[in-house]
């Protein structure tokens, strides 16, 4: 199948927020081509590899985020919706520079697509020891190093996101030896992997998108844990009473909101519940919303634009 790229010119703040919208409307897939993000060859992290300098030199000024689309009649519409909204954002104090959020599209063929989307991915740190590492890039492991293989595919969820990063790095602290854990809205199962390697006994990776558990399922076999965490299509709340000592969730304010409360009966008492995905401009709100369900904001984490929450469940009198 083709695609439509949809390209956006932006900022390193505003990228994430670019990218959320471009998901929310349907992308199939996205990325963000930042300077910022890649290494400076002259400094070493210790676990990236080798960054050849023309890589930088021939990448763009702007940030870019380029997006993915099913081509259809619907396309024009959702483009020009897209337009709208970004041109409301310069009226908007967003706290933030957005750029100019100049707009590009192209025709892209899908053996394009699987080759391009490739090279935005590097082995990155997570926490203490979680390293994810796409499958076609070389690591060489540190002692201690807890490695997640990870083929992303067109499902949201690769860990470079700063939201995905923080729940790794939350989970790596939460976890405990045979532990039983919940992803909700997985996406491409790197939590729900990640969770596993770091000792949970059994996980349960749920998502409404089809693609995205296909592509969870897909990598649960890579890192070889069939055994330890299954994939499941649908809303948690409506499949399974299954209750957990962990629940992660990276999705949105909205649905964490309204997922608070509901969410309790399938935690157990004192468990945990760590969830991002949230603009920093309504973590107060989902602070809020969580201590209102009765939790305990145990850490409040926050990179970038985004922020992250670590919260216990009471235990019930």
């Amino acid at each position: 199948m083709d695609w439509i790229e949809v390209i956006v010119h932006t900022t390193s703040p505003a990228s994430d927020m670019v990218s959320e919208t471009l998901m929310r409307e349907g992308a199939g897939g996205t990325m963000v081509e930042d300077r910022a993000d890649v290494p400076d060859p002259d400094k070493p992290h210790g676990y990236w590899e080798i960054i050849d300098p023309k890589m930088i030199d021939a990448m763009p000024e702007d940030v870019l985020v380029h997006a993915w689309f099913e081509p259809g009649a619907g396309f024009p519409d959702l483009l020009r919706s897209l337009r709208l909204r970004f041109e409301s954002w310069k009226e908007m104090d967003l706290g933030m520079d957005p750029g100019s959020l100049l707009m590009e599209t192209r025709d892209v063929h899908d053996e394009d697509w699987n080759e391009v989307w490739k090279r935005f991915y590097k082995p990155f740190r997570a926490g203490k020891h979680l390293v994810v590492r796409p499958t076609w890039e070389p690591y060489n492991p540190d002692p201690g190093d807890v490695v997640i293989d990870m083929d992303p595919g067109m499902a949201f969820g690769s860990g470079t996101h700063e939201t995905t990063g923080m729940c790794l790095a939350l989970l790596e602290d939460a976890v405990k030896p045979g532990d039983k854990v919940i992803d909700v809205g997985c996406g491409s199962g790197i939590l729900a992997i990640g969770a596993a390697k770091l000792g949970a006994g059994s996980v349960l990776a749920i998502d409404i998108d089809p693609t995205a558990v296909k592509v969870a399922s897909e990598n649960v076999t890579l890192n070889h844990l069939d055994g330890q965490v299954r994939t499941m299509e649908g809303n948690l709340l409506d499949r399974t009473d299954e209750v957990c000592d962990v629940c992660v969730a990276n999705i949105i304010a909205d649905v964490i909101i309204s997922f608070a409360q509901p969410l309790k009966k399938q935690i157990r008492d004192g468990g945990l519940f760590i969830c991002s995905g949230i603009i920093r401009e309504r973590a107060d709100e989902v602070e809020n919303a969580l201590v209102q369900a009765g939790y305990r904001i145990l850490r409040r984490e926050e990179r970038g634009e985004w922020a992250a929450f670590m919260s216990r469940r009471p235990a019930e009198a």
